[in-house]
């Protein structure tokens, strides 16, 4: 059969993309099938933060195995992610000053570039800054951020330049399977035939799940983002998580700022709801905050701003097993982080799918029966959640 792979991957964003570039190293046949255009749901709406902060340890694994990608792009995959090294700043409220030193203290015993500097460094490191509302914050030199549409697109032309295929426009519309397990799918471009199939669908994870009898326990998220002209005076600052004031922020090209919030997100809207609309206030509230974290920048203006959606978990981590049928995975539920992921969740799903266990990071932790469990993630010093 012309339509028949080693592997199916169901969503062409930054984890199917990651997905099929390692299934192809390892000689296997896949073909990847987006519902719109590679990077259409949430990587393509990302803010592209590559950080490796976090408060759980595995997510740091995690993100700390995928940086080594995009810091050596061009050697490790090929083509162009677009990482830009800005150094990178998590800002608590005095409050988290001892959970933040913990995890930082967690972050240098795995590898990671990563120091507490007091308020005082970080006015010296951006001048610009009000810096008296805090008391420490977590500095990474070598982090930044990086392009999501261009890395995602630069993971598939490299699978795809080891025989893997690409089907845009295809929605999956049933999950086929015989004897307990996944035998394929049906599409709107007809019949695929696979042994395995990975659900990575994003805010359409939950759905897919459903075709294959899998209940997957995700909410929608939507997240607004608004681009600022800086004004002259303010040529730069470093890529900020503010948790003190719940928003976090990064240079771009053009002069701009890109700025977003942690509370005021919007859950539970269709993943078929268009994404031009932010909600009303946005624009006053983003202002008001990076105001007070820069005021220089009153006098700057709005340029531009939209929204993304994402599947989010009730603890608001991803979700990565085996679930349901022999042959079904799945990646989903990243809750508005997977893009610094990606690159190692893709590494780690293809050794669950070939060699039966994650090498790369231990991804037991992420299992879709934590949930029937009662066993919700939380990081060993936790901040509080991050959207709100």
């Amino acid at each position: 059969m012309a339509n028949t792979y080693d592997a199916i991957i169901i969503g062409g964003g930054i984890v199917g993309a990651s997905l099929a570039f390692h299934l192809s190293e390892r000689g296997r046949k896949t073909v990847t099938l987006e519902r719109k255009f590679t990077a259409a749901g949430a990587t393509g709406r990302s803010s592209g933060l590559v950080r490796m902060h976090y408060d759980l340890e595995a997510e740091s694994r995690l993100a700390w195995a995928s940086f080594d990608y995009f810091r050596n792009w061009p050697d490790r995959v090929g083509g162009e992610c677009g990482f830009t090294r800005t150094g990178f700043l998590q800002i608590v409220a005095p409050a988290h000053s001892a959970t933040l030193r913990a995890n930082v203290a967690m972050h240098q015993r795995i590898g990671i570039p990563s120091l507490v500097v007091t308020a005082d460094d970080v006015k010296r490191l951006a001048p610009s800054f009000f810096t008296d509302d805090f008391e420490v914050a977590a500095y990474e030199p070598e982090s930044g951020y990086a392009d999501p549409v261009s890395t995602a697109q630069a993971f598939l032309a490299a699978a795809r330049d080891r025989g893997a295929r690409l089907a845009q426009d295809c929605r999956v519309t049933g999950i086929e399977t015989s004897g307990g397990r996944v035998t394929g799918v049906k599409t709107t471009q007809g019949d695929f035939a696979a042994p395995v199939v990975v659900n990575v669908a994003g805010a359409w994870a939950a759905e897919i799940g459903q075709l294959a009898g899998v209940e997957i326990p995700l909410d929608t998220w939507t997240h607004d983002v608004v681009f600022v002209q800086r004004p002259p005076t303010i040529r730069y600052h470093p890529t900020v998580i503010d948790d003190s004031l719940f928003m976090y922020f990064r240079p771009e090209t053009g002069g701009l700022t890109l700025v977003a919030l942690e509370d005021g997100n919007r859950f539970g809207e269709s993943p078929e709801a268009e994404t031009e609309r932010v909600a009303p206030g946005l624009a006053e509230r983003i202002v008001e905050r990076l105001c007070r974290r820069i005021p220089g920048m009153e006098a700057g203006w709005l340029k531009t701003m939209h929204s993304g959606r994402d599947g989010i978990s009730p603890d608001q981590r991803a979700i990565m097993d085996q679930a349901g049928p022999e042959g079904f995975y799945v990646a989903c539920g990243f809750s508005g982080t997977g893009f610094k992921l990606g690159p190692a969740v893709g590494a780690c799903m293809t050794e669950l799918i070939v060699e039966g266990q994650a090498k790369t990071v231990d991804i037991a932790p992420f299992t879709l029966r934590r949930f029937a469990d009662g066993q919700m993630l939380k990081g060993e010093h936790s901040y509080e959640k991050i959207w709100r």
